[in-house]
């Protein structure tokens, strides 16, 4: 019994398991949505080796050439990594976490079912990690952690629900996805500095910059370039002598950067395989107990309704994060250098929130704002995270810096 619940893996194969059988499925449906779960942590796993491995590289290339700690925001790589240490919390906080988010929706005013389920995952793994610290363990552990993340499951869609409401036109969806502190900006940002009426979906994007549409595409280019600017810095010597084994340094750079773009992607595939088979049973049954409950997608559930916007939106948040890794030191914080991948999808979602609100300018300002956000949040939450053995990477998206923070806060002020 203490290895089942010692395994996350098996632990969260199980919840799919009871799902599945409540659910009256086949035994071909049990057997292969229980298996694919299993199968999909585990995958999560092996993708983590991958991207860290490149990650580590990265950082001391980066270290050598301008003298500096530079961390590269990733949730799957930080949440695989953090799986050896709190697994098991992570997983028990995730599933009686969407437990306390039906509750709360079956009795609150905030009808939200949260239903990204990587999301949840990763906040379970960030609150297990942050309570840790304050001695909390075993069961207090769980139980806090999971109401706190089913707290945030309803409060986070319900908080930028206006906003949601001026991008579909409709109350039907909501947005679950834990950077809506940056959308929220985002949307406030537009109001307040943009003008409406000049939408982005005036402006034609040329059709040069459709891969930006890819991310894993994106990813690997993006990180190319980075790649290149830290390995030509470090110099040829270090990099051939240190780090690549005698093989050419460029070839090197350009390796690491599709090595780390293909990590994401054993992460990602892994993260959908084990959501694809968990959230449809969990949403089978949440939809018979919370009457008029609204379903809260992951954030690209927004992009269609303004194409350029999204565009728009990330290369305007990826600006701010170059900018921030000059501004980040004066405030005597570690260097974040800026992920495409929560950039590209925060950035995007908060071009779209300010455009709603603002307009062309409302998407670049709040964008930016959401750039910034996610640059400075992470750089806080890093100390926090270090004291775990969490120093190569941090979560990127705005409400887990944001949740770290204030957890952090007041387990200081009550210890």
């Amino acid at each position: 019994m203490k290895d089942i619940l010692g395994t996350p893996a098996i632990l969260v194969g199980l919840f799919a398991l009871l799902g599945l059988v409540l659910q009256k499925k086949s035994v071909s449906d049990v057997v292969s949505g229980t298996l694919k779960t299993i199968m999909g942590f585990i995958i999560l796993g092996a993708g983590a080796t991958v991207v860290t491995g490149s990650l580590d590289f990265f950082g001391k290339m980066f270290e050598k050439a301008f003298h500096i700690q530079g961390v590269v925001p990733n949730n799957e790589a930080i949440v695989a990594v953090a799986q050896n240490a709190f697994g098991t919390e992570t997983a028990l906080i995730m599933l009686i976490g969407m437990i306390v988010n039906i509750i709360l929706a079956r009795f609150t005013p905030f009808k939200y079912i949260f239903l990204t389920g990587h999301h949840t995952l990763f906040m379970a793994c960030l609150i297990a990690s942050v309570l840790s610290v304050s001695g909390l363990s075993g069961v207090a552990l769980v139980l806090i952690g999971s109401v706190i993340l089913g707290l945030w499951m309803v409060l986070s869609p319900a908080i930028i629900q206006p906003y949601v409401r001026q991008v579909t036109g409709s109350d039907d969806i909501a947005v679950g996805h834990f950077g809506s502190i940056g959308y929220l900006v985002s949307g406030f940002v537009g109001k307040v500095l943009g003008n409406k009426q000049k939408s982005t979906e005036e402006v034609k994007v040329p059709k040069s910059l459709g891969f930006l549409r890819d991310s894993s595409v994106a990813v690997a280019l993006t990180m190319a370039v980075m790649f290149l600017v830290v390995t030509l810095s470090a110099g040829q010597h270090y990099v051939e002598t240190e780090l690549s084994g005698g093989t050419n340094f460029i070839v090197f750079a350009i390796i690491q950067s599709i090595t780390f773009a293909g990590g994401v992607y054993i992460i990602l595939s892994g993260v959908r395989m084990v959501i694809a088979e968990i959230v449809p049973s969990f949403k089978g049954i949440a939809d018979k107990i919370v009457p008029n409950a609204k379903p809260a997608l992951d954030v690209p559930a927004v992009f269609p309704f303004a194409p350029n916007a999204v565009i728009i939106g990330f290369l305007s948040s990826f600006v701010a994060g170059l900018i921030s890794m000059a501004l980040l030191p004066l405030f005597g914080l570690a260097v974040i250098v800026p992920g495409l991948v929560p950039h590209f999808f925060t950035g995007a979602a908060a071009g779209v929130f300010g455009n709603a609100t603002g307009g062309r300018r409302g998407a670049i300002l709040g964008a930016f704002a959401n750039g910034l956000i996610i640059s400075f949040l992470p750089a806080l939450l890093l100390p926090v995270l270090s004291g775990l053995g969490f120093e190569n990477t941090t979560f990127g998206d705005a409400d887990f810096g944001f949740i770290g923070i204030i957890l952090s806060f007041f387990i200081k002020l009550f210890s």
